[in-house]
């Protein structure tokens, strides 16, 4: 865990994932899903450093946990998305950037996918985002302002997010002549958790097939909007 300061000069705690070989790595910051800063976010972090990124997660519930879905859903309704977004998440992407990563994107499942959207908008220094399984209401979206390559997972049978709502965020980047991809998995909500299933939600399914190739992806894009540029 490290400490890190917020544009408005608060600090915030975070999980950072070095690479082995670090100097100048690439920096991708993680946002949790809605059970808070738990052992699946820390491994998608460690999972990323490996590939050779710096990753970065900021403690949004600032050291709370969520066990059962009531308790997500408590923590999350406390959250203030814009300041998480324009403050947390903000901080976490400039703070990769003092510190070594010319480039840095944001990424986030469910929850943190609304708050990668948001970050798209109101997070300049990013130079690219991926999106999974989530999105914040339409009207908070400010196509204008996303100016950086965008990809997004999406599973076709989410009960959380609708794939209609996916379908109409598609119809405003499109129209902003936005440089987005989208990809629509024929899964449910969380399918690239590996502990989803153990959550004992029935909207919630592990997709191992679906989970590779949407990870395949990330990698892809990652190597080409973080790394490849750079050559």
């Amino acid at each position: 865990m490290i400490q890190y300061k917020r544009p408005d000069g608060n600090s915030v705690e975070g999980y950072l994932a070095e690479p082995t070989d670090k100097a100048n790595a690439p920096g991708v910051v993680v946002i949790q899903e809605w059970w808070g800063l738990d052992a699946e976010v820390k491994a998608v972090a460690d999972r990323l450093a490996k590939a050779g990124y710096r990753a970065l997660v900021p403690d949004l519930y600032r050291g709370k946990l969520a066990l059962e879905a009531n308790e997500a859903q408590h923590l999350m309704g406390g959250l203030n998305f814009g300041d998480a977004a324009s403050q947390d998440i903000r901080g976490a992407v400039q703070y990769l950037k003092a510190t070594g990563s010319r480039k840095v994107a944001v990424t986030g499942f469910c929850m943190g996918g609304a708050l990668t959207v948001l970050s798209a908008c109101n997070v300049p220094e990013l130079d690219g985002t991926i999106v999974w399984y989530g999105y914040p209401p339409l009207e908070y979206v400010d196509v204008q302002k996303i100016t950086k390559p965008m990809m997004a997972h999406w599973a076709s049978h989410d009960e959380f997010f609708a794939i209609s709502g996916v379908d109409q965020l598609e119809e405003k980047l499109k129209a902003a002549g936005t440089n987005y991809e989208f990809y629509r998995y024929d899964t449910k909500h969380a399918f690239a958790n590996p502990k989803a299933d153990s959550r004992g939600l029935p909207p919630l399914k592990y997709d191992e097939q679906a989970a590779k190739l949407a990870w395949d992806r990330t990698l892809e894009f990652l190597e080409k909007n973080l790394i490849a540029k750079e050559r």
